[in-house]
């Protein structure tokens, strides 16, 4: 099995005993319960003096609202973490062994996010299905999820790249649709979306006994193929002269897993990151045998969330729940995935330039001639053409000024933000000869989120220059954790496509976490990430206008290092470029553009990555002349994506940066596909 820890993987005798059981994931596991039991008893304190927990937990007195409390949800809460913090280790296990792959989990290969996104889609269109069972409902996604996930990956043989980085896709892609869901329905869904980060507050029993028979129906289930799995963790050709049924036992493994995660999502949400955490912690911690990890990995995951759990309340207090466990959790657990992912040994990987034989033209200018006149006739679509009170129509006349003045500082805002996220991408690509980078892709967007929601809750009437500084510091710092990480592999593009993922799921996390808190700015906020142009005025369209023409303008001066810069640090040292001061002035320039388009259209578009290799197909090669036509490439499709958004079903609106996710992921998964 490709077991792929590395240095790890040499020293794992010694974390055993004679007998073989894993001395440090047990003490892992012991020291975990201890703090979490620590934490328990200092919040059972201050909701109960210590004489009435016994009368509390098995006879509440009805009158005291303490031991009621106390019986009806802190038990139960308790009890929920654990059950659901084990199935999520169980699971985490079943899939890395099914898969031969140390990185999947619920969430990185997207089961989570199925799930998710079906219950909302049940909750909007079809709330019957709701009436039969909500596991139904997150089974049918989990299971849709997982499919995608194969399909998307099967091509590789299932490789452990490809079924994460597929995984990862689907979330996002899973993850953007709910997104504009929830903006689109927030009266319904605002509720929804703080407890699908994860909520495990619990009102009564009924959750607990609901998951009790469904988890341990499926848990006996994985148990008793427990010899079949073990024997999936060898090569198919070892497998098959075993007498193993590969497609049987695999099809089963992975259903079982899947189950396990429907029930936890319909139950209490999405809790990021404990299956990853707990499988991880038992492998590092000297679990060998696949039988012992499915011992040891449930056991890490109840203590796992029941301590995250306890630590929450003790911040918020028990009763509270401020802070949605699952967001907590991802925080946890994003930042182990980043530490894993330079120790993990994942099998072959794809040369850091993949040259394709794609059409080289001779006369790049009537392309761009051609892509230019495309963009001002949309541009002058979308500034006078639309749907009113009589149908679609041209504004004129008197109607044309109050529309004007509405519409084009959004187009141009649009426009501004594509071209600069365009160039940022080509930038990126050339930079670490990777076609698969871009600032989405990569989660610097999300970096510059993350800096830009510093300062809105920071500082209590953040200005835009200081947005744009903090967005640019976010965008930059987190451009260089992912050149850090992906360095010891070479700039591989699956190295880099991970730890990008990793980083936007912890910044996914920590958004969670400010919107959950109740601030009043939480719907903007949301609003924002979801790359509504809705609130730009004419003074914003203008500044983003300047940035984006100054930046546009000093693009050329770049060419020469974007040309020689795929070649490689020797070739440039021979030609006598110096190499660190090239890269950090582009990666300077690709954190700037970033930061300044991010704050219009929100942090997932995928315009970085669709916009280059647009212009490459359309056989623009050379630096300048790709650049050329990526910007206006980009500017093209986030202008479509406005219009779109602001027409599609008027007089309601989607945000721009959505209908740009919506368009951009299918051709993510379809370059995946490809490679």
């Amino acid at each position: 099995m490709a077991e792929g820890f590395g240095s790890v993987a040499q020293g794992r005798k010694a974390l055993s005993n004679a007998s073989g059981w894993p001395l440090v994931a047990v003490l892992l596991s012991v020291t975990l319960a201890a703090l979490a039991a620590v934490a328990t008893l200092l919040n059972l304190a201050v909701q109960l003096p210590s004489p009435l927990w016994f009368d509390a937990a098995f006879t509440p007195d009805i009158d005291d609202m303490r031991q009621v409390l106390v019986h009806y949800a802190f038990l139960p809460r308790l009890a929920v973490s654990l059950l659901c913090g084990a199935a999520l280790g169980l699971a985490g296990t079943v899939l890395q062994q099914v898969l031969r792959n140390p990185l999947a989990s619920p969430e990185t290969v997207g089961v989570s996010a199925g799930a998710y996104l079906a219950l909302i889609l049940a909750t909007l269109f079809a709330p019957a299905l709701l009436a039969l069972g909500r596991e139904w409902v997150a089974l049918a996604g989990a299971f849709a999820a997982m499919a995608a996930v194969l399909a998307l990956s099967w091509h590789k043989g299932l490789s452990p790249l490809s079924v994460v980085l597929a995984g990862l896709v689907v979330s996002l892609y899973a993850g953007a649709i709910g997104a504009a869901l929830v903006v689109l329905n927030r009266e319904w869904l605002a509720g929804l979306f703080i407890w699908g980060a994860g909520s495990l507050g619990q009102q009564d029993w009924v959750t607990t006994l609901w998951l009790l028979p469904r988890l341990g129906a499926a848990a006996l289930a994985i148990g008793l193929m427990t010899r079949p799995l073990t024997l999936l963790g060898l090569d198919d050709e070892g497998a098959r002269n075993l007498g193993v049924p590969l497609g049987i036992y695999r099809f089963a493994g992975l259903a079982a897993a899947v189950m396990l995660i429907a029930f936890v999502v319909a139950a209490v949400g999405v809790i990021g990151f404990v299956g990853l955490a707990a499988a991880a912690l038992a492998r590092i911690g000297g679990a060998r045998r696949f039988g012992q990890r499915l011992v040891m990995a449930p056991l890490l995951g109840a203590a796992l969330l029941w301590a995250a759990d306890q630590a929450v309340q003790l911040a918020t207090g028990p009763q509270g729940d401020l802070l949605p466990t699952g967001a907590v959790t991802a925080l946890l657990g994003a930042p182990l995935l980043l530490w894993l992912l330079p120790r993990l040994s994942l099998g072959a990987e794809l040369p850091v330039l993949a040259a394709e034989r794609l059409p080289r033209i001779r006369r790049p200018g009537i392309v761009l001639a051609v892509i230019g006149l495309a963009l001002l006739v949309l541009v002058g679509l979308a500034l006078f053409f639309g749907p009113g009170p009589d149908g679609w129509s041209f504004a004129s006349g008197d109607q044309l000024q109050p529309l004007l003045s509405w519409r084009w500082p959004r187009v141009l805002a649009a426009l501004s933000a594509g071209a600069m996220l365009a160039l940022a991408g080509l930038m990126m690509q050339r930079l670490t000869g990777n076609p698969m980078a871009s600032p989405e892709v990569l989660g610097i967007s999300a970096g510059a989120a993350l800096g830009m929601m510093v300062a809105m809750f920071s500082v209590s009437v953040p200005g835009r220059p200081l947005q744009t500084a903090a967005a640019a510091i976010g965008a930059f710092a987190t451009l260089i954790a992912v050149l850090a990480i992906g360095r010891r592999a070479a700039y591989a593009p699956e190295r880099l496509l991970l730890a990008g993922a990793a980083l936007t799921a912890l910044f996914d996390a920590l958004i969670l976490v400010l919107t959950a808190t109740g601030d009043p700015r939480a719907m903007l906020l949301i609003n924002w990430l979801t790359g509504s142009t809705y609130g730009v005025d004419q003074g914003s369209a203008v500044l983003t206008a300047s940035i984006a023409l100054c930046l546009l303008l000093t693009a050329p001066l770049f060419a020469r290092w974007l040309d020689m810069l795929p070649l490689g640090a020797p070739a440039l040292r021979s030609l006598g470029v110096d190499v660190a001061s090239s890269r950090l002035l582009v990666l300077l320039m690709v954190a700037v553009l970033t930061a300044a388009s991010t704050l219009i259209v929100g942090p997932l578009t995928f315009i970085g990555l669709m916009a280059p290799h647009l212009a490459r197909r359309l056989g623009l090669v050379r630096a300048v002349p790709q650049a050329a036509g990526a910007v206006f490439a980009g500017a093209l499709i986030m202008v479509s994506a406005d219009w779109i958004g602001r027409t599609s079903i008027f007089p309601r609106q989607i945000p721009a940066g959505l209908v740009a996710t919506l368009i951009g992921g299918p051709v993510l998964m379809w370059l995946l596909r490809c490679r």
